[in-house]
């Protein structure tokens, strides 16, 4: 099974924390127009920074659709050398372990 894509897991975090139906989350669907204010962005990379495992720069930037974000999320897990991966589960205790 391929693993979901970054737009997707992206789309995953919209539809969780900011109760996004999966038909509005496109490409080129402007952040603002889904009720993400500034504020909002800033809230969600702090999320993405936990969920790709990257550290954000201070510098601002500008993100003005989900596509920007995806796009973003790649060149700094680029950067960083992350391959934005799902999280593994946690592994299952050895038998005999507490």
């Amino acid at each position: 099974m391929p693993l979901p894509s970054t737009f997707d897991r992206l789309c995953a975090i919209l539809m969780k924390d900011y109760k996004l139906a999966a038909g509005q989350l496109t490409q080129d669907a402007p952040l603002e127009a889904l009720g993400i204010d500034s504020l909002g962005v800033a809230d969600l990379l702090f999320n993405v920074e936990d969920e790709f495992k990257i550290v954000l720069p201070p510098e601002p930037v500008a993100l003005l659709t989900i596509g920007d974000v995806a796009r973003y999320i790649d060149q700094l897990a680029a950067a960083q050398h992350v391959r934005p991966q799902p999280p593994m589960p946690p592994e299952s205790a050895a038998p005999g372990s507490p």
